[in-house]
């Protein structure tokens, strides 16, 4: 296979992965099997939490690293069992390691299955942040679920995000290949080197 074969076979690999659908799923994974959002209340029963700061990143979501501190953060958290909509639910967010509480919500029932939490100043300082959530039903055991975070390290690239930085750079190198005789001599001269 001669280099241009090889790079019109790659570019058209790239452009399908691009658009394949279980790239594009929740946190880069398909299905809830490996979405790392979610936190176990009781074997096959599941809370899924997503994090929104929409002052600093509009339109992004977060999971296990939210990007600022002091600014406006929202955490939404859905549950799609029946069971768990008649139990009222209480939510605590702490500092670790000194388990220094930083939001708390008083329980309260959530028929919808989703809630809301708005903490209107986000988190005080960067590091490491435990979130609790307690379900506690009329009768019987409450369930405790915890999920980490960490706050203030900045955004950084997501996977997909790297993927299309990744393409686009190829693509736009494959561009200039095609449309400039002297870049081209010069790929070409190159990779007849390390042919030899």
């Amino acid at each position: 296979m001669n280099m241009k074969q090889f790079i019109k076979k790659t570019s058209l690999g790239l452009t399908a992965l691009l658009f394949s659908s279980a790239l594009w799923a929740h946190g880069g994974a398909a299905g809830t099997d490996t979405d790392q959002c979610k936190f176990e209340l009781e074997p096959t029963h599941w809370i899924h939490y997503t994090a929104y700061q929409p002052k600093a990143f509009p339109a992004e979501d977060f999971c296990g690293n939210i990007p600022s501190t002091n600014t406006l953060t929202q955490l939404v958290f859905d549950y799609q069992d029946m069971k768990y909509r008649n139990m009222a639910v209480e939510f605590e967010v702490t500092k670790e390691p000194e388990g220094k509480r930083v939001f708390f919500q008083e329980a309260a029932k959530h028929k919808s299955g989703t809630i809301m939490l708005s903490l209107p100043e986000g988190v005080p300082e960067a590091g490491k942040y435990l979130i609790h959530i307690t379900l506690v039903p009329d009768a019987g055991e409450r369930l405790d679920a915890h999920m980490s975070f960490q706050a203030g390290k900045g955004q950084s690239a997501t996977r997909n995000e790297m993927f299309l930085y990744g393409f686009f750079a190829f693509a736009g190198l494959y561009i200039v290949y095609l449309s400039n005789a002297g870049f081209k001599r010069t790929v070409d001269g190159m990779l007849g080197k390390l042919k030899d």
